[in-house]
């Protein structure tokens, strides 16, 4: 409300000073008048003093007197052309004043008006929108919160039959490497007692021509051990017999060559 005040003042001092150039006008205008009038009566005096001094004084007395008379009518016209353009400009200041203090307030009231008819349907359209975006915040969440509870569900799902599928997929093919594991076992197995009843089979039947083969070797070593043995303690007994036989006759002959030497020394 100050600073309205204040504008309507310098609004007013405007006005005022527009008042005051149209008078200082008309003052200028007077002025003009009496300085022309002063300089035709100076150029009458100057006309009068070339025909003599006397008239010049009287002329120049004449003309002073004319122009203190025409400077004061004008300080008086100026006077009171100042005094009505004051009057005229306080009336108009106050009037302006008056004016642009009804007009202030019209257009503070109209303005206020405008400004709270604005701020009620600000406010209104505020409130509106902020309804409409909460109902449409509140949709947008429900559609969102349904649409993530049906993805969850499908993926839920989804992963549930996925599970099922790979369970199943799983137990069919733990069977199959069960099965094939289990054929492939007694595959292994079949094979390997076929494979150990044939090395069985190869083993005793090696085993038994070895043993035969080393029974034949030792009764043929045995043989031929005892024939050997045998040869030997013939060989033997027949060496020990000549061997015998031979010290028996080299002691007879020893013995008969003593029984000589006796016999001879008798």
């Amino acid at each position: 409300m100050k600073k309205m005040i204040t504008t309507c003042v310098a609004t007013a001092t405007l006005l005022t000073t527009v008042q005051a150039d149209f008078s200082f006008g008309d003052m200028f205008k007077d002025m003009k008048e009496a300085a022309t009038s002063m300089s035709s009566d100076a150029k009458d005096s100057v006309t009068a003093m070339k025909d003599g001094a006397v008239e010049t004084s009287k002329s120049a007395e004449r003309t002073v007197t004319n122009v203190s008379a025409d400077a004061k009518d004008s300080t008086v016209k100026v006077s009171d052309d100042l005094k009505t353009a004051e009057v005229s400009s306080s009336k108009d200041v106050r009037d302006s004043t008056v004016e642009l203090a009804s007009d202030t307030q019209e257009s503070i009231t109209n303005t206020t008006k405008d400004l709270k008819d604005s701020t009620t349907i600000a406010s209104k359209d505020m409130k509106d929108s902020a309804v409409a975006v909460s109902s449409d915040a509140s949709d947008s969440v429900k559609t969102v919160s349904n649409d993530s509870r049906d993805s969850v569900k499908t993926v839920s799902n989804d992963t549930n039959d996925a599970t099922k599928t790979v369970s199943n997929d799983s137990r069919d093919s733990v069977k199959t490497v069960s099965n094939d594991t289990n054929d492939a076992t007694k595959t292994v197995s079949n094979d390997t007692r076929d494979s150990v009843k044939t090395v069985s089979n190869d083993t005793n039947d090696a085993t038994k021509t070895v043993s035969n083969d080393s029974r034949d070797s030792v009764k043929t070593v045995s043989n031929d051990t005892a024939d050997a043995t045998k040869t030997i303690s013939n060989d033997t007994n027949d060496a020990t017999k000549t061997v015998s036989n031979d010290t028996a006759d080299a002691v007879k002959d020893v013995a008969d060559d003593v029984d000589d030497r006796k016999t001879d020394k008798k």
